[in-house]
This record gives C-alpha cells, sequence and structure tokens, in this order.
C-alpha cells in the first residue's frame, strides 16, 4: 500500500467486504439447496434425482460461506490497523465509472413504466458524458465521437450484419426501426 493511499481514510474494510461477500454466498447456497430439495435430492430407485448434485453444491457453499464468516470477524478492523478494502478516493473513482455506466444500461431499454431511449441514443449520451467530464476533451471531439460512433454501430449491426439492436422513440421517429 502506498503512502498516500495509507493516509486517506478507509470506505470498507476487508473484514466487512469478506463478512459481506460470505453472507451473499451463503444465501446463494441456500436457494440452490432449497430449489434442489423442490427438484429432488435424494437418491432415486434409477439413481440420483435431478437435485442430488446441485444440493451438495449449495450445501459445500453454505459451508465455506461459514468459514469464510467466522475468519472475517476473526480478522483486525481497519481502526485495529486491520487492511482496508478500498480507500474512500479509489471508491469514489469507481463509482464515477460504475454509477454513469448502470444509468447508461437502464437508459437503454427503460425500467418499470418509463422507456428506455434504445442504444444509440443511449450510447452517444454516455460517450459524449464521459468525454467531457472524465477525458476533458473539447466540444468539437466529444460531439463527432459521439455522434460517429453510434452511427457506426448502427451500420455495422443493423445493416451489416442484420443484427437489430434495441431503438427508442427517436429511431422510430427517422423510420429506422
Amino acid at each position: 500500500m502506498s503512502q498516500q493511499q495509507s493516509n486517506e481514510k478507509s470506505a470498507a474494510s476487508l473484514r466487512m467486504v469478506d463478512a459481506v461477500t460470505a453472507v451473499i454466498i451463503f444465501v446463494i447456497g441456500a436457494v440452490v439447496i432449497w430449489d434442489s430439495y423442490r427438484l429432488g435430492s435424494k437418491w432415486g430407485s434409477d439413481g440420483p434425482e435431478s437435485g442430488y448434485f446441485p444440493f451438495y453444491i449449495g450445501a459445500i457453499l453454505c459451508a465455506a460461506s461459514v468459514i469464510n464468516f467466522v475468519n472475517a470477524l476473526r480478522e483486525k478492523s481497519v481502526a485495529d490497523g486491520g487492511e482496508s478494502f478500498v480507500s474512500r478516493g479509489s471508491f469514489r473513482m469507481v463509482m464515477s465509472v460504475m454509477v454513469p455506466t448502470v444509468i447508461y444500461v437502464v437508459a437503454i431499454g427503460g425500467i418499470g413504466a418509463i422507456p428506455g431511449i434504445g442504444i444509440y441514443v443511449a450510447s452517444a449520451i454516455f460517450i459524449a458524458v464521459f468525454m467531457l467530464w472524465l477525458g476533458k476533451y473539447g466540444w468539437g471531439k466529444t460531439v463527432s465521437v459521439s455522434f460517429a460512433v453510434p452511427i457506426v454501430f448502427f451500420l455495422m449491426f443493423e445493416i451489416w450484419f442484420k443484427v437489430p439492436l434495441p431503438k427508442g422513440p427517436l429511431e422510430a421517429m427517422l423510420g429506422l426501426n
């Protein structure tokens, strides 16, 4: 760990991330066990039932998760000199990419009653935002690239490969559906 990272406040400790991950994996294992039991997890007259092997995989996941959870509780906290999983600065950098990416994905197809704007318009906006905000490019490059890339992808996927991608109201208005 560099000197700069050690001076930054921790956003999450390794102990907390290990514990949360163990709980999530335990829940996944429990769901596998439950569904395997529902399908049949015993040895039938003609061999194993459909849930036989997944049942034991789920049981192994749950057992490993309990061990990992106990080990996480034994680790030192950041306050006691334990390891930091991520500093606040690094976490902020990751979120500065993740949050716009999640918004981009939702914008493509919409969510609930909110309709999507399609992949081409969402991509143009996404590229423009990243070029201006994170890349610090000027308006000329930003506008040209953010329009050119979706147009090239439209030509490549829709015309050349004949693979339709999600379109929104703008494409419908232009008759490109």
